[in-house]
Parts: structure tokens; sequence; C-alpha cells
């Protein structure tokens, strides 16, 4: 290992909780029957996230808590690990049931992790949850902390057999990721401990400097947002097979808000690798990082940084060493889209897909909407699976062409397809935010609804009714939302504030630029008014919003990252 290539300086403290933690046991064992407090102790509050978990509370009803005195509401926010979204019906009646009876908010919701989430689990049911999950082959083993996380896939696998073989190599890359300690099973599932030497040969016994994010996606659709990812696998086919994949490397989103050595990124793309070189291109990829990123701080310790500061050219050889392979010439690809399909496609085995749209993800019994029993309802009946897309929407996949009048009836009866949904709110997406995300700045699941009928509104205005942009609000700039790939992206800054961010692509090929800072909702709007206004009257033909954005010198055009920009 070349010294040079490492940060130097005292470690973060993650650090040090990692290599203490026993392979990530800790003491939480011990913590989770602790009835003095709802939450976890020390560096338990921070290891739950290897398993899966994080510790919230109801930010809605905390101040009121301090008044009484009382600890905040804490409670555990869950992310089940499902390669490519896939889940069969009988495993979603059991987190359907779950939910309604262990959770505080009673719902699901779909990811932008392309997987289900629980909210608002006390304490006292999160074994319970664990084993739930378990009885029917689920488990949240590193979807949260210093790992590689939920593995992205290109919806409708079972469309074409290359999305097939796509779905199947994603879940290979997941396995072959995952760490090998057993704490999950013995603090979850109450599995004897075995007395043997663990090893963590690709992850390190102090695993990650920072989250890594996978994503297998199969051209032209881009709907997993592939600049979004550390590392990503671009399916190359040959007569409808697979034969390789491009590799693209250090894409991410996060930054911080006034600190301006952070930044979002796009991947680079190392070139093309046949199929038998897959899982060890990823375990390189991996180990670089693992070796070569920041320990120092957390802050700057993702590997798009570690890219920027060790050389691309660099990274890519010590990856070409360690994994046995030399990147052939990047084969050509191109992505055009990247939403879901609504309604209705036929797979090339004569069964259907029917896609419908979830708002924010959120699946929750509402007045005149009750899609969550709606969800179970058709599970019950349902002959294939359901999958879940990474824009939070739901697929209800292989269904007998004798059963799609079954399937749509009960879509429309709870409210599941409903025909006055927008191509706007289609292609609109929010992070959860508040109340329960303790990161949160700014509302963004909460506020999006609203807000999309006040842009509609305007589009129609400036007679453009008929138009639709890539629109995203997250609530704080950790780009769960992933507004940092939007047209336009709103990135929460305090309450009721916002940055303005202008000129990504439809394609989720470019980063869009700070256009102004720390804006009020009524501020957004009027800007957003005068805005839309100028591309009505001055857009070239078929010309989308970001693309006129950059074309008119309102934003200039981000090349590979921000950090263009802050130089």
């Amino acid at each position: 290992m070349s010294d040079e290539k490492i940060v130097q300086g005292p470690l973060a403290d993650n650090e040090r909780l990692k290599s203490e933690s026993e392979h990530l046991r800790g003491s939480i064992a011990h913590d989770l029957n602790d009835r003095i407090t709802g939450g976890f102790n020390g560096d338990n509050f921070q290891l739950i996230r290897f398993h899966g978990m994080y510790q919230q509370d109801d930010r809605d009803i905390r101040a009121e808590r301090q008044k009484q005195k009382l600890e905040p509401m804490h409670n555990v926010m869950l992310r089940a690990r499902m390669p490519g979204g896939i889940i069969t019906t009988d495993q979603w009646l059991a987190i359907d049931k779950f939910a309604q009876e262990n959770t505080e908010y009673g719902s699901i919701r779909i990811t932008t992790r392309q997987t289900f989430q629980f909210h608002g689990v006390l304490k006292p049911h999160i074994k319970l949850m664990h084993q739930t999950l378990n009885s029917v082959g689920i488990d949240s083993i590193a979807t949260a902390g210093d790992v590689n996380r939920n593995v992205l896939c290109t919806t409708n696998p079972v469309e074409s057999e290359l999305h097939q073989q796509a779905y199947e190599w994603a879940t290979r890359i997941s396995e072959h990721l995952l760490p090998k300690s057993r704490a999950y099973a013995e603090i979850w599932l109450d599995e004897e401990k075995i007395e043997t030497t663990e090893q963590e040969p690709i992850l390190g016994d102090t695993y990650l400097p920072r989250k890594f994010k996978t994503t297998v996606v199969v051209p032209p659709n881009n709907e997993v947002d592939v600049h979004a990812n550390d590392l990503n696998f671009v399916a190359i086919a040959e007569n409808d097979q697979l034969v390789g994949f491009n590799v693209l490397v250090g894409g991410g989103l996060a930054m911080t808000h006034g600190d301006t050595s952070t930044y979002p990124r796009k991947a680079d793309d190392f070139g093309f690798i046949p199929l038998d070189k897959t899982l060890d291109v990823a375990a390189a990829v991996i180990t670089v990082q693992r070796d070569w990123g920041n320990r120092v701080n957390r802050k700057n310790a993702k590997t798009k940084y570690t890219l920027d500061r060790v050389g691309v050219d660099a990274f890519k050889a010590e990856v070409e060493k360690r994994a046995g392979v030399t990147f052939g010439d990047s084969r050509p690809y191109e992505f055009t889209s990247r939403g879901d399909r609504f309604g209705w496609v036929e797979g090339i085995d004569g069964n259907y897909h029917l896609t419908v749209f979830i708002e924010n993800g959120r699946i929750l019994d509402k007045p005149g909407k009750p899609i969550k029993t709606g969800m179970a309802e058709i599970a019950k009946v349902h002959k294939g699976d359901i999958r879940m897309t990474a824009n939070q929407n739901i697929i209800f996949a292989k269904v007998p062409k004798e059963d799609k009048e079954l399937i749509e009836g009960l879509a429309r009866e709870y409210g599941l397809i409903d025909d006055a949904v927008t191509v706007q709110r289609q292609n609109s997406m929010a992070c959860v935010a508040f109340p329960t995300c303790p990161l949160a700045m700014a509302e963004a699941e909460r506020y999006l609804p609203g807000f999309v009928t006040d842009f509609e509104g305007l589009l129609a205005k400036n007679n453009l009714a008929d138009e639709h942009v890539i629109l995203r609000v997250t609530g704080c700039p950790n780009g769960c939302g992933r507004a940092m790939l939007a047209e336009i992206g709103l990135v929460g800054k305090g309450p009721g504030k916002y940055n303005l961010h202008l000129g990504g692509n439809k394609a989720g090929t470019r980063v869009p630029k700070l256009y102004k800072e720390n804006l009020t909702e009524e501020a957004i709007i009027a800007e957003l008014d005068q805005l839309l206004a100028r591309w009505s009257a001055e857009r070239l033909a078929n010309e989308d919003f970001g693309d006129f954005a950059i074309r008119a010198g309102i934003v200039a055009e981000v090349i590979i990252s921000m950090r263009d920009f802050h130089a």
C-alpha cells in the first residue's frame, strides 16, 4: 500500500468505534434490554446502522416532550436489503402486517434505494421486526453504515433476458460484498455465537471509510441515477445477451452547506470489462477505496473525493492491478430517460407488468385513497411478484393476461391508479425529511405535493401545460432525494428555506448548479415563474428546461462536479 495515497492525521472517531466493535457487535444486545431509555447509548447509536437501522425521534413533538422533561420519542427506521427491489407477495403481506401492528406511523415507505423502510419502530419491537423479516427471507444487513449498501438494478428485469441477467448480477454483487460478521444473526436472530476468528477480506476489520453505493443499469433508462453512486455497472449487450459492463466509478451527490471542499460529482467511466471479471472488479474498487479513502475527515471520505485526491488514472490502475484486468475501451451506450413507465407493458414471456405511481413512496391509507390496503388486497391474489423502483414506485410484475382486468380493477378501486396524476407529478420526488429524519433542515416529503401543484400552475400560466421537468426536493444537502441530478432541485437550508439548483438534464447525466441561495417558498415560486416565462418564450424546438437554462446562460454547465466552481 502506498503511504502517499493515505490521508495522514488523527482518525475520525467512527474509526475507533468500528475497530472496538468486535465486528459490529458492540454492546447492542445489552442496550436492547435497557428499558430506562428508548434509544441506544454511546457507540451503539452508530453501530445499529450497520444492521440497517437509524435511531430517530418524532421532531414534531420533540419540543413538547422537552417541556415535560421527557427524552425524545426514540424509535428506529429500518431499511431492508433487497437487491433490484424484488419482493414476493407473501413477503409484502408480512411487512404490511408488521407495519400496521408495530410501527408508530403504520406506513411502509418505498425509498430511492429501491427497497422499503419501516419508520417509528419502538425498542420493544425491534427484535420482533428482524425476526419477522427473517421468517420470510428478508434482512437489513449492510443497508446503512460504512459498507456497500443495497444494490440497485434497472426495474422490470423479466421484461427481457437482458434485464433478468442484470438482476442476477445485482444479486451476486450484493452477496459478494456483504460483511462476513455474524453479529446480525447473533443479536437479532438469537443464533449461537461460534468461537472462531472472524475476518472481513473485502471490507476490512474497520470496514469502509464511508458509505458506498452500487448499481447495475440497463441503458437507455437511467432510473437508478448512476451518477449518484460510487460504483456502477452499465450493461453492454450483443443480440440481447449481456456480454459485459462499462464500469463507472466515483459518483455522489452529498455536500455540506458552506463547505466548498464538499460537492456533488459525476462518475468517471473506467471502461469495459467482460462478465467473468465483474465480481473481481467490484471487490477491487471497494478495497482501493477501503485502503485509500479518507479516514481522517468523514466529510471527504466518499469515493468521489478519493478519485479527485489521488487522480482518476492512479485509482483506475490500482483497480486493474487488484482485479487482474485491463479495462477495455468503453462500449457505446446512451441514457435517454430515467422515469418509470406507468401503466401496462408486455414482457417477452407473454406476461404483463403494471407500474403504479406512489407519491413520495409513502404507502399509507388516506381518505379516499387507501393504497396500503389496496397493496395488500392485490398481494393476496397476484400470482407474480412486486418490484420497488428507485423512483419510489411499485410494479406488479408477471401478471398473466387473464388476470390483467382483476389487478387493474383492484388498483383503481384503492387509488393505486389515478388518471388525474400528471406527468409532472410522476417526475417529482422528495426525501423523507421531517418529522423523522434527524438531518432534515427543511420539509421535503410533506412540502412536495403542494409545491408540485403550484409548479403545475406556473407551467399552465406560461403556456407549458404539456411540458414537465425533473423536479426534486431534499430536506438537507445529503442527497437522498437526488435533487442534485434534477433539472430543478431544491436543497433544504432551514425551515421554509431552500437553495435553488438548475441545469440538470432529463437523462440524469449532468449535475445542476446553484442558482440562488436561501430562498423562501414564496421566492422560489416567483423565481420559477420568471424562468418558465423565459423558457416558454426563448426555447428552441423541443428544448428541455435544464438544457435551456444552460444555453441561455442562466447557469453555467457543470462538466464533472461542483468543485469546478469552487476553485
